[in-house]
């Protein structure tokens, strides 16, 4: 039997994916800018071993609801959001083998700095940091940041494919492994033979540096990926170790993982290397009853404004156009098209309101919330593995930290019980946790072309190796 994984996913912000829970009395994400918020969740999920908390991010606003900022200010919708990557420190230094999936969006950041910063944690963590890589999808964000409106989708994919090039090279080119002697003796510390200039100039990036980290335990971080689109999955297939998606239907996420998998196989890798977790959050307690109470009344504190402004931000449709009770067939576009394909699965003859929409999305998203006993839960875990081929789950809360603490008191227990989830860590970075292959890439990994068979400018000396990436 497969064992099962846990991602934990949060977000450095008030209302993640479930829209007006904050209000909840027991609900702790307001205090998400502070430390201690974040350290004791830390504590939490690596005492129930999950593997990696994923840290979503955004570098917009949701605006798209009314052509305004208002309704996310409101409801605290993924707003106010603070940088993801400062809190991974912190986390690291209460915990031995929780990783850590930073989102970083790639469209605003030229990749010298962004991959030092990689580095950095990666060695501060003792190799537990992945990065999610995210081209961003909020128009906000372009406008932020200098431009008058975002590249297209396909756009947006051409350009990180370059970025990923000019990451690989500077992780994995730019040092020699034994390149850092540290030698008291003769005062060398870096042999200037063994580091080397990296040179891009392509169509969006031009690069003539030195990476200014030396190697971390994992060189390029675990690599996350949750595009759903098909350029999306060709990505995913060429590049992902870990590969994100949602469904609202084991039908749905079966396909896409069957999709997934053969763009890895097209791209030379074997079907089975990206591991697949899909989105779900989990409503438990002791006994069916219970969790079904504690259901109910997390319902009386869901925002529906909250709600459907995600939503807005998502598909591009701004929901403050329409009545709760229109039906959402009157709403066009393909992402709100697929989006609703999707939930019809459920129910062939439903026909969705906005505002059955919006409570569907109001706890959980666009993806499965599942409420039972420990059993029931498990029991349902066990049928999405079985009947998608996914490798796991990113679990989403409700109420913070309590959906977190129950899992690790309740279903994490129930699943040891059934030989479904690991009783310790193995030892090692968060790619050999993951993978058990090693610290590094594999050779069937794209990065693997970076590794000292390109042109490369030494420190003092020009030496030629036969490559494909580097114009020079």
């Amino acid at each position: 039997m497969k064992e099962i994984r846990l991602n934990a996913f949060d977000m450095n912000c008030v209302s993640h994916q479930a829209s007006g829970l904050w209000r909840h009395p027991r609900d702790r994400s307001d205090q998400y800018h502070t430390l201690q918020y974040w350290t004791d969740l830390a504590r939490t999920l690596e005492r129930g071993l999950f593997d990696a908390l994923f840290l979503a991010d955004v570098l917009g606003i949701y605006d798209v609801y009314g052509a305004s900022p208002d309704a996310a200010l409101r409801n605290a919708a993924q707003v106010p959001v603070n940088d993801p990557a400062m809190l991974v420190t912190a986390m690291a230094s209460v915990t031995r083998n929780l990783g850590f999936g930073l989102t970083a969006t790639l469209s605003y950041e030229h990749p010298f700095p962004f991959a030092r910063r990689i580095s950095t944690l990666d060695h501060l963590t003792q190799g537990r940091i992945g990065w999610n890589i995210v081209t961003g999808y909020l128009n906000s964000a372009a406008k932020s940041t200098g431009k008058a409106q975002q590249s297209s989708h396909d756009a947006r994919y051409e350009i990180a494919d370059e970025y990923m090039q000019v990451v690989y090279d500077l992780w994995e080119g730019s040092w020699e492994d034994d390149a850092v002697r540290r030698d008291r003796t003769s005062g060398v510390f870096t042999d200037p033979l063994k580091v080397h200039r990296i040179r891009h100039d392509g169509k969006y990036f031009t690069v003539d540096a030195i990476h200014l980290s030396e190697p971390s335990p994992q060189r390029t971080p675990v690599l996350f990926q949750a595009g759903a689109s098909r350029r999306g999955q060709q990505f995913a297939g060429t590049h992902a170790e870990c590969v994100f998606i949602a469904g609202p239907s084991k039908e749905i996420v079966r396909k896409t993982v069957a999709s997934i998998r053969g763009q890895a196989q097209i791209q030379g890798r074997r079907s089975d290397e990206p591991l697949i977790f899909s989105l779900l959050t989990i409503v438990t307690a002791p006994t069916h009853e219970e969790a079904w109470a504690k259901y109910e009344d997390y319902k009386q504190y869901i925002s529906l404004e909250g709600a459907l402004t995600l939503l807005s931000g998502w598909t591009g449709v701004d929901f403050a156009q329409y009545q709760y009770d229109e039906p959402v067939r009157h709403v066009r576009n393909d992402a709100i098209n697929s989006a609703i394909d999707s939930l019809t699965i459920l129910n062939p003859d439903k026909v969705w309101t906005v505002g059955e929409l919006a409570r569907h999305a109001a706890i959980g998203g666009m993806g499965v919330t599942i409420v039972g006993s420990p059993t029931e839960i498990a029991d349902q875990m066990e049928a999405w593995m079985e009947e998608t081929g996914i490798d796991g789950f990113n679990l989403a809360y409700a109420v913070t930290p309590e959906t977190f603490e129950n899992i690790v008191d309740l279903i994490i227990p129930e699943l040891q019980k059934r030989g479904r989830y690991k009783t310790a860590y193995q030892p090692g970075t968060l790619r050999q946790k993951l993978f058990g292959r090693g610290d590094r890439l594999g050779n069937t990994h794209i990065a693997h072309e970076s590794r000292f068979h390109k042109v490369f400018e030494k420190i003092g000396q020009v030496q030629t190796v036969s490559g494909t990436f580097h114009k020079l």
